[in-house]
This record gives structure tokens, C-alpha cells and sequence, in this order.
């Protein structure tokens, strides 16, 4: 009898051990794992499609890359020359229409720290094509526990499920999605040229990051507007104009007499522009923001476009 109690003692203590490590592999095995952005998914990004474009939509005829090509923004159309508010020679990219109200993007910062995590990818819920996408940015404060390892959270749904604590700030950036392998190579007093990493829904996207001005909301917390003159070959109304005809350029030049209201060193400067379309017959006269106020404006507030300026002369 004491053999048998012994020896149902011995399986009891070993069916509890088998148990306890049954247990703990499990619950080891629910422990969330840092993904590594180098062999993580990459998120399929269209910035010419019909759903993420406005006046850059890709049709058979116009050549715009097709999704996941890599894109060179120092050629047109993405990129024209136009004129200051002194009449200064200006180049600015041109990354299509925008909204007013920026899309968060989530830094994360343990919980006390200044800085934010380091080696963590910033987060984003949308990317072009999305509902609520914005080349402009708000940036939104997380806080993680102080063991936090980078790069555990990737998505914004993980920060709702793990209950961290949000909080909007009043700084805009300026970081377009592009697909990887693009390029825009020229900046206004920065060298970061490069493509920044981040996060989408356990995937990777890369952006660009502009930062010739630093943003902050305005009053409605919208991404501030300044004003641009704008003309066509073919003015608005007319078959085929507007956008689709192209800039006015001097001859055999790509300089065009677009009309910035504002430059970086301004305070009033944004890379958001409220576009303002003149009659071409005014070409000629409009060589800086006076005279440009003075033209014939056929279509005030056109559109609000993310031009950034990249150089100055």
C-alpha cells in the first residue's frame, strides 16, 4: 500500500509539474515579441490612384508610377519652379491636394522620459488611399512602461488594446508616405534627405520628412494655410483647363511666375498653400506677390496643396 501511495504521489507531483511548465510555456507564449523592421511586411502604397489622388491621378495616358514604384520627385511634375513674394526664384515640390485636419501619428516615450523610444518607428493608422489621410501630421505622445521594449507595438490598435495613455500635441510634421526607393533630394537648410521608417498596421511605410519650418496648429487645430498665385496654359472653364494643361512657363524655361505669399523665414509661412488661379494673360506682369494680388483671379481658393519649398535664390 505505501508502494502505491508512493508511487501516485510521485505521478501526482509530476502531472502538477507538467501542468505548472504547461502553463508558463503558454503564458511565455503570450508575451508580446518586437518585430524587426528589416524583415517586416512593407504596406502597399498608391499615392496615384484614383481613391489617394486629386489632381495627381494616374490615367493611361499621363505616365504617374503605378503602386510600389518608386517615384523620383525631382522631375516633374513634382517639382516646379515659381516665384517668392519678393519675386525671388523658388522650387517646391508638389505633393497634390491635402486636407485641414492633420492625421495623428503616435511617438512613444517610457513612462517619465523627455525622449522617445529609442530604435521605436513612429506609428500611423492611414495611409494614402485611406479615409482621413494627411501628408500632415499631428503628433500624439504614448507612454509605455519603463521596460518597453522597441518595436513591441506596431499598430494603433495595439496601443488601444494595451490602454496606453494618449496625448494630441500642437506639432505638425510634414512626412508624406511614398513607396519605397523614391526620392526627393533637395531640402531648405536640412540635410535629411533620406526615408524614414514607420509603422502601419504591423507594417512598414517610409516618408519623407520636410522640415523647413516648424508647424504648429492654428486656432481650429487645422494645418495652417498660406496663400499661392497659380496660372495655366489653358485657364479654368475652358476645355481642358486648369491643372490638366499645365503651368505657364517663360519661354524655353520650366520657370513659371507661380506666386508664393510666404517663405520659410516667414512666420506666416506653410507648405500648405490655398491655391489662387490667375488669368494667363497675366503671365507677363505678375513677377512677385503685388502684382499677383493686382491679376485677374478666375478661381480664389482652388485647392489646398502640400508644397513644400526646397530652394531659394
Amino acid at each position: 500500500m505505501t508502494r502505491v501511495l508512493k508511487r501516485y504521489g510521485i505521478t501526482a507531483i509530476m502531472l502538477i509539474s507538467v501542468i505548472s511548465l504547461s502553463m508558463c510555456s503558454k503564458d511565455n507564449s503570450m508575451e508580446p515579441t518586437p518585430l524587426d523592421p528589416a524583415t517586416a511586411p512593407r504596406a502597399s502604397i498608391d499615392r496615384f490612384s484614383a481613391a489617394a489622388g486629386h489632381l495627381q491621378v494616374r490615367t493611361d495616358s499621363n505616365g504617374l508610377p503605378e503602386a510600389n514604384a518608386a517615384v523620383n520627385f525631382d522631375q516633374g511634375p513634382f517639382i516646379t519652379k515659381g516665384l517668392g513674394p519678393n519675386g525671388q526664384m523658388v522650387e517646391y515640390y508638389n505633393f497634390d491636394v491635402q486636407p485641414l485636419t492633420p492625421a495623428p501619428i503616435y511617438l512613444l516615450f517610457k513612462d517619465g522620459e523627455s525622449s522617445p523610444v529609442s530604435g521605436q518607428l513612429n506609428i500611423v493608422d492611414v495611409i494614402p488611399g485611406d479615409e482621413g489621410y494627411n501628408d500632415f501630421w499631428l503628433v500624439t505622445k504614448v507612454t509605455v512602461p519603463s521596460d518597453y521594449v522597441a518595436n513591441t507595438v506596431t499598430s494603433y490598435q495595439a496601443i488601444m488594446d494595451a490602454g496606453y495613455n494618449m496625448e494630441s500635441t500642437t506639432t505638425i510634421v510634414n512626412c508624406p508616405i511614398v513607396p519605397e526607393g523614391s526620392t526627393a533630394s533637395k531640402r531648405l537648410n536640412s540635410t535629411d534627405t533620406g526615408l524614414h521608417m514607420g509603422w502601419y498596421k504591423n507594417k512598414i511605410v517610409v516618408y519623407f520628412n520636410f522640415s523647413e519650418k516648424s508647424l504648429m496648429t492654428n486656432g481650429a487645430g487645422q494645418v495652417p494655410l498660406s496663400p499661392i498665385y497659380v496660372t495655366f496654359n489653358i485657364n479654368p472653364g475652358m476645355d481642358g483647363g486648369g491643372p490638366p494643361s499645365g503651368f505657364v512657363t517663360e519661354m524655353g524655361s520650366s520657370q513659371t511666375h507661380n506666386v508664393a505669399a510666404t517663405i520659410p523665414s516667414d512666420s506666416d509661412y506653410s507648405p500648405l498653400w490655398l491655391v489662387n488661379i490667375y488669368d494667363n494673360q497675366d503671365f507677363d506682369s505678375v513677377m512677385d506677390l503685388s502684382t499677383a494680388m493686382d491679376a485677374n483671379v478666375l478661381a480664389p481658393g482652388a485647392a489646398n496643396v502640400n508644397c513644400p519649398i526646397v530652394s531659394m535664390q
